[in-house]
């Protein structure tokens, strides 16, 4: 094209020039193009590898607790509490006592009490506690309730039941004539307390000697 002075018009648009290719180790493209099945394995190899620690790591077992001997409290009771205690007598082997804890007997005018725990055979908890302090306060500590859901006859016997909800905690409760209040209480069913409840005796003071310690074997 000629402009008006007769000069030709040779300016043109440069054009751009081709853009060139980055490159990239292998290793890098590997990683770019694998996608989600080369991460699914990975993360399926870490879960793997979690898995065989855990399994190989030592963990600490199961709780066990030990059975005592309480004949030495039974003797104490016997002789020196100021009422007579009463003690499980004929209970099955499968009843594994794991406490025994005296309050009061060396305290002048205090409220004589003893705890006797058991693994039941259900491997549950039961207890039987026993003290001559008032019976209202007494029993309201030991059940964690303010008054009985119901009774039930053991052994000829009626005790007061009482439940627990916030620990599921069952009890057979009963006061005899001199004021003594017992308790059977625990996780066990009323079922296995009723056991525990009709085998209890009462222990004379007289000619006590110390009894032979009994032999439960362990559950």
């Amino acid at each position: 094209m000629r402009d008006p002075g007769g000069v030709s018009d040779t300016t043109s648009t440069p054009s751009k020039a081709p853009q060139q290719p980055i490159p990239v180790s292998p290793a890098v493209h590997k990683r770019l193009t694998t996608g989600l099945g080369g991460f699914a394995i990975a993360m399926g190899a870490c879960l793997l590898l979690v898995g065989v620690v855990f399994l190989l790591t030592p963990r600490k077992p199961k709780e066990i607790l030990p059975t005592v001997d309480y004949t030495t409290q039974l003797w104490a009771m016997r002789n020196e509490a100021p009422y007579t205690p009463v003690a499980p007598e004929g209970l099955p082997p499968a009843w594994r006592p794991t406490s025994s804890r005296l309050h009061g007997l060396k305290e002048s005018g205090a409220p004589v009490a003893w705890h006797l725990g058991f693994v039941t055979p259900s491997g549950q908890y039961a207890a039987l506690e026993q003290s001559n302090e008032k019976p209202a306060d007494y029993l309201r500590r030991m059940t964690n309730s303010k008054k009985a859901i119901g009774s039930r006859q053991v052994a000829g016997q009626t005790w007061a039941t009482y439940y627990r909800k916030d620990k599921k905690a069952n009890s057979l409760a009963r006061t005899l004539p001199n004021g003594v209040s017992i308790v059977v209480v625990g996780t066990a069913s009323y079922d296995e307390l009723a056991v525990l409840a009709a085998s209890l005796k009462e222990q004379p003071k007289q000619g006590a000697t110390l009894p032979a310690s009994p032999a439960p074997t362990r559950s």
